[in-house]
């Protein structure tokens, strides 16, 4: 068995509070605890990307890049990773490469050290623009494989990927198990395999959604996995990850103990625990979550599934969700078996609520007709004929890299920042606007002016 110490990511800063506290905790709030986290000797703290950005503009009152800033400040010692969608960057359409590279190069510039790059459909050619921009500009680049089951998600399959995302130049490859789906076992096999054939250490992120996080980190850790993501436990467990301390412990009296010591976590635990407290009181949040076994069936995490629930709910068709239920699957396949994750699995998602309110296939969301048309990019299965012909008729879907079709951004982007009178905007705030127009003016109009 591997001896080599297992490293830890801390997520309690991104992750932790994006999964239980819908991505609430305010900068003032990691401020107290920053410089002694930084002492902890975590490989890195993931602290920025993901909702991150969208949260501090629409719902802290916050400037994302000053978060970072500010973050850096303090976290002296410890890298920061951030969390990037490829070609989506942090929102839910694909940007010009200008962007992209704008965005890697200001990210770093302004404190970011290791960037974990994915794309939901694991299409490499949507994330060979953001991995070349992060090499040019110094960051350790870690290429994710999206987690999932089906008949095209076999461990060759990610071997394949994890292979391509190597030759676009990954440090690391992440194992990003969003929705909980990841057996032990299947773990195991699949780091394994990586090891087997990958130099570049490998790191495995996974929720708690369905009960096996902890276990499958375990046997990760036999198979000779090199880093895990987990939360300090205030913000651990269920739709997080596995709690810091609990893995530090079960892993202490074993060959791959961490070496961090556990009584260092409990102050900052406790003032967590505080937080936590104060964020679910000031934003009315329902923490109440529990595992949900049903994500090994459905694979859509526990927060999906009440969503889903509650727009049943508000369409007067609550008595047909144990239906949508059955469709989900059913739309998946049809639709060559997308991995769940952002936006796929919402525009899945959208697919089956109409199918079973309306009828099958009778209304016909954009965002489907564009998965469809291969705007998202390459699905990993064959999409049904017949579906694909009721979606886009005759109409051939494009077999390029979707980012081709996209023309240069930024001149545009600056032209409307003048034209909603911000004409000397910095190019971190042109960023934020090009992301989330409405929600970075109405940013603006309140600190701008």
């Amino acid at each position: 068995m591997n001896n080599t110490p297992i490293k830890i990511v801390e997520t309690a800063l991104r992750d932790g509070h994006q999964s239980l506290a819908a991505t609430r905790m305010r900068t003032k709030e990691m401020l107290p605890i920053l410089e002694k986290v930084d002492q902890l000797g975590y490989h890195a703290i993931e602290a920025w990307g993901g909702a991150t950005f969208d949260s501090c503009l629409r719902f802290l009152d916050e400037d994302p890049w000053e978060r970072l800033r500010t973050l850096k400040k303090h976290l002296q010692k410890t890298p920061i990773q951030m969390l990037l969608r490829g070609q989506n960057i942090l929102g839910y359409t694909h940007y010009a490469d200008d962007v992209v590279q704008e965005f890697i190069k200001r990210s770093v510039a302004n404190g970011v050290d290791i960037i974990r790059i994915f794309d939901a459909l694991n299409d490499t050619r949507n994330l060979e623009c953001s991995m070349l921009a992060a090499k040019q500009e110094g960051a350790h680049v870690q290429g994710a494989l999206v987690y999932t089951i089906s008949p095209y998600h076999q461990d060759s399959d990610f071997l394949k990927t994890a292979k391509e995302l190597v030759e676009l130049g990954a440090d690391s490859i992440c194992i990003k198990d969003m929705a909980g789906l990841l057996a032990p076992y299947a773990a195991y096999d699949l780091v394994k395999l990586l090891k087997s054939e990958l130099t570049v250490p490998i790191e495995i992120h996974s929720h708690c959604t369905s009960g096996m996080a902890e276990m499958t980190y375990l046997k990760a850790a036999e198979a000779g996995v090199d880093i895990i993501d987990t939360a300090l436990s205030p913000f651990a467990g269920t739709t997080s990850q596995p709690a810091t301390e609990s893995m530090v412990a079960a892993l202490d009296a074993s060959p791959r103990r961490t070496g961090l010591a556990l009584n260092d976590f409990s102050e900052i635990a406790d003032y967590l625990t505080t937080i936590k407290k104060e964020i679910v009181t000031d934003f009315k949040l329902n923490t109440n979550f529990s595992i949900d076994p049903k994500v090994i069936s459905f694979q859509l995490p526990g927060g999906m599934l009440s969503n889903l629930v509650n727009q049943m709910k508000e369409l007067g068709a609550a008595d047909k969700y144990p239906e949508l239920l059955k469709e989900m699957p059913k739309v998946r396949a049809e639709l060559g078996y997308p991995p769940l994750v952002t936006p796929t699995s919402q525009i899945v998602a959208s697919m089956a609520v109409m199918n079973v309110t309306i009828g099958r296939y009778k209304m016909i969301p954009t965002q489907v007709k564009d998965m469809v048309r291969g705007k998202y990019g390459r699905m990993p299965g064959p999409i049904d004929p017949a579906i694909q012909k009721i979606i886009i008729g005759d109409e051939q879907p494009i077999t390029h890299r979707p980012a081709d079709d996209l023309k240069p951004q930024l001149a545009t982007l600056a032209a409307g920042l003048t034209e909603a009178g911000y004409p000397n905007l910095s190019m971190e705030d042109m960023l934020s606007y090009a992301l989330f127009p409405d929600v970075a003016l109405n940013y603006f109009a309140k600190h701008r002016r």
